[in-house]
């Protein structure tokens, strides 16, 4: 299996940006239910649909483009390659950002409450972190993680020495694992190329937060509470379990150990930090500005 699903004449469908795409059609299908049992307009979500994923995609590239220069800029990026977005590579915080923006423009202009559409609608993202995640194995030098010693590490080209195994090869075949993790560029040739499974990482993180996200719907909390914790346990998870081991470069050097394949920080890391504080400001306080607005429609009201 290759990173293209099927393809006819010049037109290509990849696995990539399928497989996203399963993921978000899953995700719409519980907002929509979740949007008629708390007494939303579902006619107006799914009008909103279309342009929260059109700025959802740009934010989330831009984002990821900015925070892995070296594959864009400078005397080995190439920045044309920016564009290509169905070659993997997003960033699910620039992609809350450009939803958040393109919500707030919507609400405005419909005179909707932002933050209850973005409780109902913040299921989709898990599940399209998982569907990525799958689509960027399909791509293999996506994601890539870094040269490992671990028991825990996957082989390249072989599927996954002693992690994945033979049940790798039989469920991605063999072709797949041609495409190789940048990393192993650097190992000469004829020698295994063992790294961090970074992609299986990230689809743990998706798996978490989809528990996470149906956790935070189940309390009776104010309007944005859902899509604020999901920030919060997002941005600790993708820091925790995944960036660590991913091969990014790293903006503050802290820590580095080579032969495991784990370093601190990367651009991702740090950019977690305000994003986190904020969003523990807003969930919060959040009870609050919803007892501000109830104060605001009953004074309009009389």
């Amino acid at each position: 299996m290759d990173p293209i699903f099927v393809q006819v004449g010049p037109l290509a469908v990849r696995w990539y940006g399928l497989l996203i795409a399963l993921g978000v059609l899953i995700g719409a299908f519980w907002s929509l239910r979740l949007a008629e049992k708390r007494g939303l307009d579902p006619e107006k979500l799914l009008d909103m649909a279309l342009w929260l994923v059109i700025a959802g995609v740009v934010g989330a590239r831009l984002v990821y483009v900015l925070t892995s220069p070296s594959a864009f800029f400078g005397p080995n990026g190439n920045l044309i390659d920016a564009f290509k977005v169905w070659q993997g590579g997003i960033s699910i915080h620039g992609g809350v950002v450009g939803v958040m923006v393109a919500l707030w423009l919507y609400s405005r202009v419909h005179k909707l409450d932002m933050w209850a559409y973005l409780d109902v609608l913040t299921p989709i993202a898990p599940l399209g972190i998982m569907g990525g995640r799958i689509g960027n194995i399909m791509n293999g030098t996506d994601t890539g993680g870094r040269l490992t010693d671990w028991a825990i590490g996957i082989t390249w080209p072989e599927p996954g020495t002693p992690f994945l195994g033979a049940f790798g090869r039989f469920l991605f075949g063999d072709n797949l694992w041609q495409y190789g993790p940048p990393a192993c560029f650097s190992v000469p040739t004829g020698e295994p190329c063992v790294v961090h499974f970074t992609q299986g990482y990230g689809f743990l993180v998706g798996l978490i937060l989809v528990f996470v996200v149906r956790w935070a719907l189940s309390r009776n909390a104010a309007s944005g509470a859902v899509f604020w914790h999901f920030v919060i346990w997002y941005s600790v998870l993708r820091s925790v379990i995944e960036e660590p081991f991913r091969d990014n470069p790293l903006a503050w050097q802290v820590y580095l150990d080579q032969a495991g394949g784990v370093g601190l920080f990367t651009f991702v890391q740090l950019g977690s930090i305000p994003i986190v504080l904020v969003a523990l400001y807003m969930l919060l306080t959040a009870g609050e500005r919803r007892g501000a607005r109830r104060q605001t429609s009953t004074r309009a009201a009389k």
